[in-house]
């Protein structure tokens, strides 16, 4: 599987982004879908997560309540929208694909497969 992330760029403090990733293979709907992202300097970390059996969502603590994720199947793509973006969100961000995983989700080991990721830039 093929993952390709797009809509990235740069924008300002208080604005709202819709990230893309789209799969290039098949089985799409049995992979739970995730979003990480790393900053410079630092590790990569979770963002949201949603699952493939009954789309349930995660969302680690700095976003939640500013971004949501959902998953198209026909389109084998899951977005990642956030709002109220600040300076701290910089960073690139990264789509990844876990076949049939259920648990764990905010963990990188479960997944199987990562785009190469779409840099954010969120100016102060």
């Amino acid at each position: 599987v093929q993952l390709v992330e797009s809509g990235g760029g740069l924008v300002q403090s208080g604005d709202s982004l819709r990230l893309s990733c789209t799969a290039y293979g098949d089985a799409f709907s049995r992979y739970a879908m995730g979003w990480f992202r790393q900053a410079p300097g630092k590790e990569r970390e979770f963002v949201a997560a949603i699952s493939w059996s009954d789309s349930s969502t995660y969302f680690a603590d700095s976003v939640k309540g500013r971004c949501s994720i959902s998953r198209d199947n026909s389109k084998k793509t899951v977005y990642l929208e956030m709002d109220s973006l600040k300076p701290e969100d910089t960073a690139v961000y990264y789509c990844a694909a876990g076949l049939l995983m259920v648990a764990g989700l905010h963990t990188t080991s479960v997944y199987d497969y990562w785009g190469r990721g779409t840099l954010v830039t969120v100016s102060s």
